[in-house]
């Protein structure tokens, strides 16, 4: 096999390290080769906090990603998220010269350039800069302005950007091992590629991905990106208010949550109990099914309305037709769609990544979906190399000034 059909994706999650390979088709279908696993450690709500420990797990998946592909890696494309993380969508203006009216590849990448003269938070550097939609001479929605005649050439963008030294650890992290690193994704935008369909794209859609200690978000209208961004809580939050509310262990918390949990209340008989047998250091506990269902409940409830105070600043929202698709480890939840339905007032689904063949069980684990999508990514902008800066590519540029 051509290591050149070959990309790996790498997640450096809160709660797991994860990699997966793929291969690409002639076809242009990709098929998963294998997922290589770790516990996380030294990463805390989506950042790197001790970076040893954080290259040993990173180390971890990726070996075994190997073993179970049977492929030598070299090279990935690596997911980032966190708090430090922000969006917002800007302008870029061009007119061109006096002496010419056709438009071409470097008009539009100065339009780029120009909507990226802002400025940006001392600390920050660009991560994602996405094409929204063209305007040539006043005319809308123009899809590819090379070759058409106009004078004044405007481009609306999402601009995704975050701190550059915590981006450049998570890079350092992988670089040590050593492995190239290829590009640098934000999480959200990664499980898209493979979590919604261009119609659900066209029909306005807001993923949802809840890992162990962020949740990431981004939204389309009308096929572009609108919003996007990430809150610092996760399923590790919930794990935590059991521990505390019922006086178990972490770990004992963290299984009960995906064994017995559910977000819905009232649907369990009245004094229902689950017992918790004895295990060393812990003496066994009963504890009533509505009390654990009633601490998953307002966690995840306070989750979703702190989420929907932020996408409400302004009104894509309204425009999400397709409504809210729910991925990542937390989504496994049971009854976690209901919940999104009733605080965002919209259809949710629980979703994994989509179209993609191998190893069944990978693909439609929720939890892989960014690692997965981060192969997704990587063949849309591998069919056109010169042009990846445009989907926003970081490495090269990482030192530069904004």
């Amino acid at each position: 096999m051509a290591s050149s059909d070959l990309l790996v994706g790498l997640e450096i999650g809160t709660s797991k390290v994860c990699v997966v390979v793929g291969e690409t088709r002639p076809d242009g279908t990709v098929k998963i080769l294998g997922v290589g696993q770790a516990p996380s450690r030294g990463v805390r709500k989506g950042e790197i906090v001790d970076f040893e420990t954080a290259m040993k797990c990173v180390h971890e998946a990726v070996v075994d990603a190997e073993q179970k592909s049977d492929v030598m890696i070299r090279s990935v494309y690596v997911g980032v998220a966190g708090s430090h993380i922000h969006s917002f969508n800007n302008r870029g203006c061009v007119i061109l010269p006096e002496d010419r009216d056709e438009i071409d590849e470097q008009d539009v990448e100065d339009v780029k350039i120009n909507a990226r003269e802002v400025s940006l938070p001392a600390p920050n550097a660009f991560l994602h800069s996405i094409i929204q939609n063209y305007h040539v001479d006043g005319q809308e929605g123009v899809l590819n302005p090379v070759g058409m005649l106009g004078h004044r050439l405007e481009a609306d963008f999402h601009i995704i950007h975050g701190v550059r030294t915590r981006i450049q650890n998570t890079i350092r992290c992988v670089k040590e091992l050593p492995l190239d690193v290829e590009d640098v994704v934000f999480t959200a935008l990664a499980s898209a590629q493979v979590v919604l369909t261009q119609q659900q794209k066209n029909l306005g859609a807001l993923v949802i991905d809840i890992g162990g200690g962020t949740t990431d978000f981004i939204l389309y209208v009308d096929g572009a990106v609108k919003q996007s961004g990430v809150l610092a809580i996760g399923g590790d939050h919930v794990t935590n208010d059991i521990s505390m509310g019922l006086r178990i262990p972490m770990a004992r918390a963290e299984k009960l949550k995906i064994e017995e949990g559910s977000c819905t209340l009232g649907n369990c008989l009245p004094g229902e109990t689950i017992l918790l047998k004895d295990d060393s250091g812990f003496a066994g506990k009963e504890i009533e099914r509505e009390t654990l269902n009633t601490i998953i409940h307002l966690r995840m409830r306070e989750s979703f309305e702190l989420l929907k105070r932020k996408v409400d600043q302004e009104d894509f929202i309204n425009y999400a037709g397709a409504g809210i698709f729910l991925t990542g480890g937390c989504s496994l939840l049971s009854g976690i769609e209901h919940l999104a339905e009733d605080v965002f007032d919209m259809p949710a689904h629980a979703t994994h990544a989509q179209t993609m063949s191998g190893l069944t069980s990978a693909v439609e684990n929720p939890q892989f979906a960014t690692a997965i999508g981060l192969i997704k990514y990587a063949q849309a902008v591998g069919g056109d190399r010169p042009r990846r800066g445009f989907a926003g590519r970081w490495l090269g540029k990482i030192f530069s000034s904004r």
